[in-house]
């Protein structure tokens, strides 16, 4: 049974006194909806029992996974320098249509933001900015793939635009793909269905920031988490994986720790 993404609640995992690192759920705003502030958000659930809680990044509503926020001043300069010179270490992991035909691949893309009247990021050849993700194909299906994504610049929606053009859009995304859920009925050989309606296995981006990698800002030694696939998109592999004839890819540098919880 998929998850009520609004109904869940954020999950600490880390808190020295400096940072704080949690795992947002998806159906969760990282800040306040400008068009909406009465919607619950990431920073103001962590907010209530803390003096101050200092938003350095976000995650999209629907993608699920690790976010950093400083509880200083401090922590804060020093976080959000190391975002800007790109020297944060991120991991996405995302399930998208189609079977990629390599098992490795560097995406570069010129990006431009808010390019449309729906505010996509679209790719621009000539006036975009330089945008880089690689990208490693973890499990192959009939239909759909695991891939991971680590982007190397950090543009708005940069993994789900490098993925569709690369002809492999995220599942269920309603921006860039065609935000279909993702149903058993639609890899399942002979699937039949039961009294009642059938309900989705994932009803949002298939999206989830599974590890995270920068320095401290007080200590400076390397500070690293991971969290496992949300459950939703944990189901859906365990589903693919019985029923949607799928291999296992596994690059030889490649660890594998987060995706085994």
């Amino acid at each position: 049974m998929p998850h009520s993404p609004t109904k869940q609640r954020p999950e600490l995992i880390h808190e020295d006194g400096q940072i704080l690192v949690a795992i947002k759920p998806p159906g969760l705003h990282s800040v306040p909806d400008r068009y909406d502030p009465a919607q619950p958000s990431l920073s103001v659930i962590l907010g209530r029992d803390r003096s101050e809680v200092l938003v350095v990044h976000r995650l999209d509503k629907d993608t699920s996974g690790l976010v950093v926020m400083a509880l200083t001043p401090a922590a804060h300069r020093s976080l959000s320098m190391q975002f800007t010179n790109r020297e944060v270490k991120k991991t996405y992991l995302a399930l998208v249509k189609g079977a990629p035909e390599w098992d490795e691949k560097t995406l570069e893309f010129p990006l431009r933001v808010d390019a449309d009247r729906r505010h996509r990021t679209r790719v621009d050849r000539q006036n975009g900015k330089p945008s880089v993700t690689r990208v490693r194909v973890l499990e192959r299906f009939d239909s759909y793939s695991l891939v991971e994504a680590m982007p190397e610049t950090g543009r708005t929606h940069q993994i789900r635009v490098h993925l569709v053009t690369a002809g492999h859009p995220v599942v269920a995304d309603p921006l860039y793909g065609d935000g279909k859920p993702l149903m058993l009925s639609s890899f399942k050989h002979k699937y039949k269905p039961g009294r009642r309606e059938e309900r989705p296995l994932v009803a949002r981006t298939a999206l989830h920031a599974a590890t995270l990698e920068f320095r401290h800002p007080t200590t400076d030694n390397v500070a690293s988490f991971s969290a496992p696939l949300f459950r939703d998109m944990k189901a859906a592999r365990q589903q693919l994986r019985k029923f949607g004839s799928g291999n296992w890819v596994s690059p030889s540098n490649f660890n594998h720790d987060y995706l085994s919880r």
